[in-house]
């Protein structure tokens, strides 16, 4: 390769990045407990004594070391094991069926039935059944059914949002952050078994958000709606996950899934990399801080900062589409913004000492706790590291041994 090449090719740093995958991985393993659950880490590596065992980090660890065990991970396969086990066994409601969101020591701490956690086991299911693991398919067929049974609004084409534990309504709300991962998670379950359904829920979600919702918002995605898919405005839930306004680390998600659906529909002609783009664009001009770098996380629905927090994984979300899109065809302004994002990482977010990267910087550039406590998972930042590294737009784990 010349040297004015693209970053994402240039074989050095192909290399770095299955060097910082293999250190993530490294890292977060320590987060396994004795009792077969996951506990968040510190800055250090040190386990954090919370009792809680939420949903999504079980079944992210389960995910992301399903993508690590082609690349050598280290302990890849004890991870993935222990994961899948846990929720079987622990978050599995035996008596009223679904997911639990959170498990103690003591049991039950959190009883919520949430399609964002639901989805998370069908992406893990779905990635360890593509890495080989023997007890995927009981798994991805339970909950496979509780999201068409419980979840699945078939007059939208799209999934409610959360129950209480014996499925009784728990609120009106409906969401995309939900929806979103839930396309995530069917695109992958259309990947571990070719079936169809899968991959045509996801295409009416995308169609819901990406063709009928974002031009009507200057392609930006309003993240909250009423029980009747209307945009709800005025809502402001859980500063994490359910903040008020848009939220333009979720429109990279959405840019990469299309390019995902629209690969392993057969790259048909029409708009899909089109519209992606326009996500992409509108997200990259919007929220990018000048000064300090990063993107602020949340904003207004005529593209002003709202929230000027700054978090790593919309980073490592740009990254991962940044890079699918040079994979189609290399250009100078996406290898501008790919080195971009990399350079901040490299400078504030990943901790070259210990491992891993910080989750939140604050004004000085420096790591805070504001909104989270200690390094919460391993999912969006190894990713960053894995996506580059496959050709692949789709079926990316074929790519990586």
């Amino acid at each position: 390769m010349p040297s004015n090449a693209p970053l994402l090719f240039e074989p050095e740093h192909q290399s770095w990045l299955r060097t910082q995958a293999l250190e993530q991985y490294a890292f977060f393993k320590k987060s396994l407990m004795p009792d077969g659950r996951f506990a968040v880490l510190d800055y250090d590596g040190t386990p954090l004594t919370s009792d809680l065992q939420e949903l999504h980090t079980t079944t992210r660890m389960v995910h992301s070391y399903a993508l690590g065990r082609p690349l050598g991970a280290d302990g890849a396969a004890e991870v993935i094991d222990r994961g899948m086990s846990y929720l079987w066994t622990h978050h599995r409601d035996t008596n009223h069926g679904g997911y639990l969101w959170g498990i103690t020591s003591d049991g039950i701490g959190d009883d919520r039935k949430l399609a964002y956690g639901h989805a998370f086991v069908l992406l893990a299911a779905s990635s360890a059944k593509i890495a080989g693991h023997p007890d995927a398919d009981r798994l991805l067929d339970d909950v496979s059914q509780v999201l068409v049974e419980r979840y699945w609004e078939e007059d939208h084409g799209l999934f409610a949002d959360e129950f209480n534990r014996d499925w009784s309504p728990m609120s009106t709300y409906r969401g995309m952050n939900a929806n979103m991962h839930s396309v995530e998670a069917l695109l992958t379950a259309y990947e571990a078994t070719g079936e169809r359904d899968f991959l045509d829920r996801a295409g009416r979600i995308l169609d819901f958000f990406v063709y009928q919702t974002a031009p009507q918002h200057g392609w930006r995605l309003p993240e909250h709606y009423t029980e009747t898919w209307q945009v709800d405005p005025d809502y402001d839930g859980n500063p994490m996950f359910r903040p008020g306004g848009t939220t333009p680390g979720h429109s990279f998600e959405l840019s990469r899934l299309m390019l995902q659906y629209w690969d392993l529909l057969g790259r048909p002609d029409g708009d899909h990399v089109a519209v992606a783009r326009r996500l992409l664009d509108q997200a990259l001009n919007d929220a990018w801080h000048a000064e300090l770098g990063g993107f602020v996380y949340t904003l207004n629905f005529d593209g002003s900062w709202r929230r000027a927090d700054r978090y790593w994984w919309p980073v490592t979300e740009a990254i991962g589409t940044l890079a699918g899109f040079q994979k189609l065809a290399p250009s100078t302004e996406d290898d501008a913004w790919y080195r971009k994002l990399w350079d901040h990482a490299k400078a504030h977010l990943i901790d070259p000492e210990n491992g891993g990267w910080f989750p939140e910087l604050d004004e000085t550039n420096q790591p805070t706790g504001h909104q989270f406590e200690g390094k919460p998972d391993i999912y969006h930042s190894v990713q960053a590291a894995v996506l580059p590294l496959s050709t692949r737009l789709s079926r990316i784990a074929e790519d990586l041994s």
